[in-house]
């Protein structure tokens, strides 16, 4: 993963937009460019376009809809800049959050109408750091439907989708305008491949434990359950380059991934009323503060373990998800008739747990108050039959990478842009601050479809010799 003197190369072929990654980010750039005209090919090493969000939710924020106003959801960019600020506690680039949430309406209705992703209003709960309901998903609710989705569409608009392919170097010249990349087959055959923009939708570093060890040792010994592609390529390009990082400790976690199934036990059942004990059968945190927070706390347990607890009541409001479908077929959810039989199945005292229930409870009822600051206002107590999952904490994918402008431009150390070089997506800084709190759900899909969108559109415009729409 070199950069290297374009001077003394020349290139197999030339493309104007090289698009380096097939994930949300990278065919959402590809379907911006093509609406401007502009010829892209997208460079993917798998044989099939996945990424981090073929592994997640699907699920992408947007403020303002014409759905939310048929609600009576009172929503705006505005209002949604404010939710994301709050959460990052400050530290996100105030520029490019205003902008995502300006872009977020548009983002969504320019998907699903020109495009045809099958994008719809999530109801029935909202998640941590939200103020309203603003999440839109695929029918399934799946990552994996959206690529598929994303990829058909951008298909259809006339970009190309090269798979099987490793960008290992960039050819930069001496003004450090990227003039091309080198792509590697599984043979060991290499291209050069000349173009006029590139665009890094590669992701982060969350798979590269080197980079994750140096940069997130608090999540080091944490599961990774994200892409193995994610391996910071675009951090190391920058980095050779000169580019701006920021945030570089800025991470998505989740204190309810499964243990021993890899597979994500979802925050609606713990916002929604449920919440997690120890394998004492004590809570341990104010579990709503936000899943991605919560993982440190899960790692910080007894052989970093925990046990996520429902009713019938949230098993219901889940089945709508795959996930906890998938949860189910594999055998990850326990089940009891009361307390005790609960505890036994989990093999927890049961003593304690059924203190744990009094507890929450009292809390439900307003008669105690939590003793971790968590408001469970509003929410009932859980009743039998009751549920359980044994859970740990993960790393899902990295936050912090390139500093990227309002046109998902990649700045120099000083400040200046680099004249063909976008990123967006886990490649580029979130919009969540530093370390794991500032993370609010779909922030990775904000960034991966808002600036693959303006990157495309952008780039795109620049080839053709147009302004950027």
């Amino acid at each position: 993963m070199a950069v290297i003197d374009a001077e003394a190369h020349s290139f197999d072929f030339h493309v104007p937009i090289v698009v380096v990654g097939a994930g949300a980010c990278g065919l959402t750039a590809a379907l911006a460019a093509r609406d401007c005209g502009a010829d892209v090919l997208i460079i993917e090493r798998d044989s099939t376009p996945l990424g981090t969000t073929g592994m997640s939710t699907g699920l992408i924020p947007a403020a303002g809809t014409a759905e939310q106003a048929e609600r009576g959801i009172d929503d705006s960019p505005a209002q949604f800049a404010a939710d994301i600020m709050a959460k990052a506690q400050g530290g996100a680039d105030r520029e490019v959050v205003d902008c995502l949430a300006q872009e977020s309406a548009d983002t969504v209705q320019w998907l699903r109408d020109k495009h045809g992703i099958p994008l719809t209003l999530l109801d029935g709960f909202v998640y941590p750091g939200h103020s309203v309901m603003r999440m839109y998903g695929t029918p399934h609710r799946t990552g994996g439907e959206l690529i598929a989705s994303l990829q058909s569409a951008a298909v259809d608009a006339g970009a190309d989708l090269l798979t099987q392919a490793t960008v290992c170097d960039l050819f930069v010249d001496a003004s450090q305008r990227v003039r091309g990349v080198a792509v590697e087959r599984p043979d060991g055959a290499r291209e050069l491949i000349g173009c006029d923009a590139l665009i890094l939708a590669c992701c982060g570093f969350a798979g590269n434990s080197e980079l994750v060890r140096r940069y997130i040792p608090e999540i080091a010994d944490g599961v990774f359950h994200g892409h193995p592609g994610n391996k910071g390529e675009a951090i190391l390009w920058g980095e050779s380059l000169g580019a701006k990082l920021a945030d570089m400790d800025a991470y998505q976690g989740h204190g309810g991934l499964a243990a021993g199934h890899g597979i994500p036990i979802l925050w609606p059942l713990i916002m929604e009323g449920g919440f997690q004990v120890n394998r004492q059968g004590e809570r341990f945190s104010d579990e709503s503060k936000g899943y991605s927070e919560q993982a440190v706390k899960v790692l910080a347990q007894e052989d970093g373990i925990a046990y996520s607890v429902f009713d019938e009541r949230l098993y219901q409001l889940m089945v709508q998800f795959s996930d906890f479908q998938d949860a189910l077929e594999a055998g990850a959810i326990l089940r009891g008739d009361t307390v005790a039989e609960l505890a036994t199945n989990m093999k927890v005292p049961v003593a304690a747990l059924e203190a744990t229930f009094a507890s929450e409870r009292a809390c439900k009822k307003g008669e105690a108050t939590c003793p971790f600051g968590r408001d469970f206002a509003g929410k009932p107590a859980l009743q039998a039959p009751l549920y359980a999952a044994r859970v740990t904490g993960a790393l899902f994918h990295t936050q912090g990478g390139l500093e990227v402008d309002a046109q998902a431009r990649v700045l120099h150390a000083d400040g200046r842009p680099f004249a063909n070089l976008y990123a967006g997506g886990g490649a580029a800084r979130g919009v969540s601050g530093a370390g794991a709190s500032g993370y609010i759900a779909g922030n990775g899909l904000l960034t991966a479809t808002g600036l693959g969108k303006i990157a495309g559109r952008v780039a795109g415009a620049s080839v053709v010799g147009d302004a950027a729409p």
